[in-house]
């Protein structure tokens, strides 16, 4: 097996082999791709030619691997905290791609698991899905986006496992609390034109269900004209639906160094994608309209701002 896997890390500027040490305890990438190897042998008979690429995110770790039947991913955590929702999102995957959605299913492991918890970490395996990330300058792709966006949405609501995931609070408090405590570096006007516009929403309470909460170009592959894979569940939880809606909406060209705002015809076309499958009833296209703004103010850093939120920002308000 070829050892000299190439360590990267996801967000972070960190230097990598620094991380796998701290974060994971292996010397070096050859000590990590043995264990890899060994760990995929004994759970899931997979024998391994090659790890190609280990890509580091805080507690989580990606192993891309070589396998005679192809390549495949191997993702693990050490978050302990994390495992029963690691294993939560695992069964939810698996029953998304039952139905037909497109992502990216657990392959089980030799006793039917589908996350496996050995030796202080909890590890899973899936294929690679030959796609390039989601093209936000590229019309099609952006109303497909939204369009799949919506059946995922359908799906999730009924997913019988739900109530296992986290209940958000109440949409008004969740804007007032953080304008209350988060929102100090931005312009009063922005502000209280945020905090007037939630006074003004409608009363009526919207459904919550399980959503995916990180729709991104990042988490979107795109293959053979059509959306090929969602990626990465792991932030699931119950919320409203036009909240994810606006976040995906306003973090869709994100992917993963010094990305910024996507232009306001991107949010027309993936809002367009998503109603061509569920239209927005009124109060909900008026939550939505608000929840935008919320999310990109929400983007604005304190301090430099080298992509433009902030105007970006500023501009959905009509404050530009």
């Amino acid at each position: 097996m070829q050892y000299g896997a190439v360590l990267e890390m996801l967000w972070e500027s960190r230097d990598p082999g620094a991380v796998l040490k701290e974060r994971f305890g292996f010397d070096d990438g050859a000590a990590a791709s043995r264990w890899v190897a060994a760990t995929l042998a004994e759970h899931w008979g997979v024998r391994i030619d090659a790890v190609e690429r280990i890509v580091m995110s805080d507690g989580n770790a990606l192993a891309w691997v070589a396998t005679p039947s192809g390549r495949m991913l191997a993702k693990w955590s050490v978050a302990s905290a994390l495992f029963p929702h690691l294993a939560e999102v695992a069964r939810l995957t698996a029953w998304l791609d039952g139905k037909g959605l497109p992502v990216s299913a657990p392959v089980p492991a030799r006793d039917g698991r589908l996350q496996v918890e050995t030796g202080g970490v909890s590890i899973g395996l899936q294929r690679v899905i030959a796609g390039e990330l989601l093209d936000t300058a590229d019309p099609v792709q952006v109303r497909a986006a939204g369009a799949t966006l919506a059946r995922l949405q359908d799906a999730l609501a009924v997913y019988p496992g739900a109530e296992r995931f986290v209940a958000p609070v109440p949409l008004a408090e969740q804007i007032t609390g953080w304008l209350d405590s988060r929102a100090g570096h931005l312009p009063a006007v922005a502000r209280g034109t945020l905090r007037a516009m939630v006074a003004a929403a409608p009363g009526r309470p919207l459904p919550r269900q399980l959503v995916h909460f990180d729709i991104r170009s990042a988490n979107i592959l795109w293959a053979g004209g059509e959306v090929a894979a969602v990626l990465d569940f792991e932030e699931a939880r119950h919320e409203h639906r036009v909240t994810e809606l606006a976040r995906a909406t306003v973090l869709l060209g994100t992917r993963y160094h010094d990305w910024g705002p996507v232009p306001a015809e991107v949010h027309a076309l993936f809002l367009a994608g998503y109603e061509s499958v569920r239209p927005l009833d009124p109060a909900e296209a008026e939550w939505l309209a608000i929840l935008v703004r919320w999310q990109a103010l929400a983007m604005v850093p304190p301090g430099d701002d080298p992509t433009g939120w902030g105007p970006a920002a500023l501009r959905l308000l009509g404050r530009s």
